[in-house]
């Protein structure tokens, strides 16, 4: 046991010497523009919260209510007497939200891709992935025991490659929005490889739903897809929604299949009903107050233009994650260290998250900023790169 420890201790000191030390921030607050972190007050621009609706009123009280109705736990799984009323109305109007059939509640997003993937995938068939997919997807993938394949990022020629040379049922996999870029998957173009290929489609949009298209619809209704031409959609709710869960959307037969076959929702406790009550709450106000996702464009334009002006590596990113590059792991902690001296909230993305060498400072947007917030940010910026 003695020597477990130490090899333990070793291996610890290993990652922090990479700079790739993980350690946890006390938050003693609501989500928002500004938090208590550690004890202090800073300006927090690494929150998912990008409508800013966690701390929302309405949310919240919709939340209470619930639970006085419904109590604090939902008891069981939803398949055993854990799935209520406001479970059912719920999954009704996301999927309705999203234009599909039928709509399927999920306790994590990490749950969700895990279900998902492990049901319509398995021995005999092949999995195709992009390689800056989100751990859960890629975890998916690889513990589902399908043939698994990653092609280059955004690369079609790459894909299409893989399916040609494989002869298996297949089913493609990608982020929406890529969680650690910012940057859209080529949905259309991925469509068609699908059809061409007979392959299943699955999309993974939790960074765009809410946020990204027209109607807050994601990256399918900024694209004008169509549910056949993307017929299996994931989302969560613990971002733009500004709750807690995910879920799946698609047909009939894929709700169906999902509640025989996932794993990750037939064994586990089904989340509390007042977060279905409070998100139902949440998705009223995505799609009443479009101002939000105006006001977050504005915000991420005013942000580009004066990172531009002041030289800082930002990668191209039209959405409210705004990723700056660093380089090195170590590099990305020092700054993201200093930032929070200096106020703000920033989060130092690093290897295996990333590429080494890629690591990068994730600037987050939320429609409860403003441009003074901004512009303060900016300052520091400008200080610890220069």
């Amino acid at each position: 046991m003695t020597d477990d420890v130490s090899a333990l201790a070793e291996n610890l000191a290993k990652i922090q010497q990479q700079g790739r030390y993980r350690s946890r921030k006390i938050i003693a607050s609501p989500q928002g523009a500004e938090v208590i972190c550690d004890g202090r007050q800073v300006i927090n621009f690494c929150s998912n919260d990008y409508l800013g609706l966690a701390n929302h009123p309405a949310v919240v009280k919709a939340f209470r209510q619930a639970a006085d109705d419904y109590g604090v736990g939902s008891g069981s799984a939803h398949l055993i007497c854990g799935h209520s009323a406001a479970h059912h109305a719920l999954e009704e109007e996301l999927a309705e939200f999203t234009g599909r059939e039928r709509a399927l509640l999920f306790s994590t997003g990490y749950m969700a891709n895990m279900g998902v993937i492990s049901a319509l995938a398995g021995r005999g068939t092949a999995v195709f992935e992009d390689r800056l997919n989100h751990a859960s997807l890629l975890d998916g993938g690889l513990l589902s025991g399908a043939h698994f394949n990653r092609y280059a990022h955004a690369d079609m020629d790459s894909l299409e490659r893989s399916l040609r040379a494989s002869h298996l049922p297949a089913l493609i996999v990608t982020d929406g929005v890529f969680s650690m870029d910012g940057d859209l998957a080529p949905l259309p173009a991925l469509s068609k490889l699908a059809e061409r290929y007979n392959t299943r489609l699955l999309v993974d949009d939790a960074h765009g739903l809410g946020v990204v298209g027209p109607n807050g619809g994601g990256i399918v209704d900024y694209y004008g897809l169509s549910p056949q031409q993307v017929p299996v959609l994931v989302g969560t709710l613990g971002k733009a929604f500004g709750t807690f869960g995910a879920f799946a959307a698609g047909s009939e037969a894929l709700i169906e299949t999902l509640i025989q076959k996932a794993r990750t929702y037939i064994y586990t406790t089904a989340l509390p009903s007042a977060i279905a009550e409070a998100t139902r709450a949440s998705l009223k106000l995505v799609l009443a107050e479009s101002w939000r996702r105006d006001k977050l464009t504005t915000l991420v334009e005013y942000f580009q233009r004066g990172a531009g002006q002041l030289d800082l590596p930002l990668m191209p990113s039209n959405t409210p994650i705004q990723p700056i590059l660093a380089g090195t792991d170590q590099r990305a902690q020092m700054l993201s260290r200093h930032l929070l001296e200096a106020g703000f909230l920033v989060g130092a993305i690093r290897s295996p998250t990333v590429p080494e060498g890629s690591a990068r400072l994730r600037v987050t947007f939320s429609a409860e900023h403003e441009t003074e917030q901004v512009d303060r940010l900016l300052e520091a910026l400008a200080l610890v790169f220069s």
